[in-house]
């Protein structure tokens, strides 16, 4: 059995099992001894789309440190899509996750996915972290990091594994010596702190927020810092809190490798589309040797073993693009052509991976809440230790992480305890085979989090599930949104469970080319979960 799609009876067992709190975690400070300075209003201006006429933008100063609010400040950018309706139940404020993910555009996808007559309650405000996009300063410690060919990501020898390891320690000392002041105030509370100076610039005694992927725990931590100041909380595809981050991409490699493989089961039961065979053993092991063909000679000079995973992951994240990355694996793997691996690397892998702002917010953030490892010889034996189990992204994972190993920032910071009875209900929504954050993870959150509900998408694997295509899941979110209605009891962890979406069919690649972010007037169904996976992005 998967170890991310149990069954929910067996959601008990897991249920069973969660601790209160992580070991090392910190009590929060109280919100209220925090020194506070005067705000301005956003002066909000037009900047509307055609698919968002009503789009507006604005900025908000925040101090850079906040124990010192009078002192340095920064530029957080944010849009709003206002309410419309006479109910106004306040600020929605939406976030995509990352860390590293701009956010302003997400407002505008909120508000068309949703009922009108929801949406219509709420000023919907989407905001660029501290660090990210149009927010100044914003991060770049080193532009060209992911530029192709890079080095295996498998060390399959010595030069191998030092060519990595020199790229993360050069990595991790680029972004000190350019962000030096920065990088000790790019942590989770301080984007939390962030957000309660955007509602006191929004006038509004209560923010509702919504946020995915990693956007769950900034809302967890935003909720433990200021309780008494959270309206409704949605929490979609949620961080294990009590794993961040060293542990928890450790599990992430367990689970993407499920994922992986339930593609190639995929692959294997359409194989009259494919030609790659129905024996899902021999798929995968015709993708690994694709791997190997592509280290001696990266597919029109950019696509090498490396690329190629940061092409697949997002197979792992959203299912809808399974039959376009099938078809450029059965191009190669078929008749030789590497035109279609080339085609998917650049729409899904080097547009992703390879922002430079994204990647830098990303390490900065996640490098600086927590503690990692500081001897690469844990790291190493941890991580072929998860290879033996997990080879499709266990490397990959960890070099993504690695310049947490050598990071530079002083500040030793610790995760908070986020577990908190003083909330109003919090909707959490949760796919059982989600392998960016393993399902464990929202069952955990969901206990340390008195009052909460949790949705169940039973079978689905996608990575961000609510506004996605699935009316069962979007069904509970507008009724929570609308008036606060959360389902309460069933077997198991789950207080609701709805069917997965539909898997996708096989297509043309010219068929299923993603659908760009500018389309959202037109999105519905699986080109709603393609915008939304644009939005969300991966690795968050």
């Amino acid at each position: 059995m998967s170890r991310r799609a149990a069954a929910l009876c067996g959601a008990v067992v897991v249920a069973g099992c969660v601790t209160a709190a992580p070991a090392d975690a910190t009590s929060p400070p109280t919100a209220a001894a925090a020194p506070v300075a005067p705000v301005s209003p956003v002066t909000w201006k037009k900047c509307g789309t055609q698919e968002h006429p009503t789009l507006q933008c604005g900025t908000v100063r925040v101090p850079l440190d906040h124990t010192r609010p009078s002192g340095k400040q920064i530029t957080l950018a944010l849009t709003r899509v206002p309410h419309t309706a006479r109910t106004f139940q306040g600020p929605l404020l939406v976030n995509p996750g990352g860390p590293g993910g701009s956010g302003r555009m997400l407002a505008g996808f909120v508000v068309s996915s949703l009922p009108e007559s929801v949406a219509a309650q709420y000023d919907v405000i989407g905001f660029d972290p501290r660090g990210v996009g149009k927010s100044e300063p914003a991060l770049d410690c080193v532009p060209d990091h992911f530029a192709p060919v890079r080095p295996a990501s498998v060390p399959a020898t010595a030069a191998v594994e030092q060519a990595n390891l020199a790229r993360a320690r050069s990595f991790a000392t680029a972004c000190g010596r350019k962000y030096a002041d920065l990088l000790p105030h790019l942590t989770t509370v301080d984007t939390a702190r962030d957000l309660d100076v955007v509602r006191r610039a929004l006038g509004a005694p209560r923010i509702s927020y919504f946020g995915y992927s990693y956007g769950t725990y900034l809302g967890a931590v935003y909720a433990t810092l200021f309780p008494d100041r959270v309206h409704r909380m949605v929490l979609d595809s949620v961080v294990d809190p009590t794993g961040v981050w060293y542990r928890d991409n450790l599990r992430q490699d367990y689970s993407f490798d499920d994922r992986h493989r339930a593609f190639m089961a995929w692959i294997a039961k359409h194989d009259a589309a494919y030609r790659l065979g129905t024996d899902p053993a021999r798929v995968e092991a015709k993708w690994f040797a694709m791997r190997a063909a592509l280290a001696r000679k990266p597919a029109g000079g950019k696509v090498g073993a490396a690329e190629l995973e940061d092409t697949f992951i997002p197979a792992g994240y959203y299912d809808g693009y399974w039959p376009r990355l099938a078809e450029a694996f059965a191009a190669y793997a078929n008749d030789g052509q590497t035109a279609p691996l080339v085609e998917a690397f650049d729409d899904l892998a080097a547009a992703d991976s390879s922002t430079g702002n994204g990647y830098s917010v990303y390490t900065s953030v996640q490098c600086g809440d927590a503690a990692w490892p500081r001897d690469w010889r844990r790291w190493r034996r941890d991580t072929w230790a998860v290879y033996r189990k997990a080879p499709f992204m266990a490397w990959n994972n960890t070099w993504y992480n690695a310049p947490c190993a050598f990071w530079p920032s002083s500040l030793k910071h610790r995760p908070l305890n986020v577990a908190n009875a003083s909330l109003p209900p919090v909707l959490l929504f949760q796919a059982t085979g989600d392998a960016a954050t393993p399902y464990e993870g929202a069952v955990t959150l969901h206990r340390l989090l008195a009052h909460s509900s949790l949705v169940v998408e039973q079978g689905g694997g996608n990575h961000g599930v609510t506004l996605s295509g699935n009316s069962c899941l979007d069904k509970h979110l507008s009724a929570y949104l609308a008036d606060g209605t959360v389902p309460r009891g069933h077997a198991g962890a789950a207080d609701a469970v709805c069917e997965r979406t539909p898997e996708p069919k096989p297509e043309k690649a010219d068929d299923n080319k993603s659908t760009s972010s500018s389309d959202t007037s037109e999105a519905t169904g699986a080109s709603r979960g393609s915008l939304l996976h644009r939005l969300v992005g991966f690795r968050g």
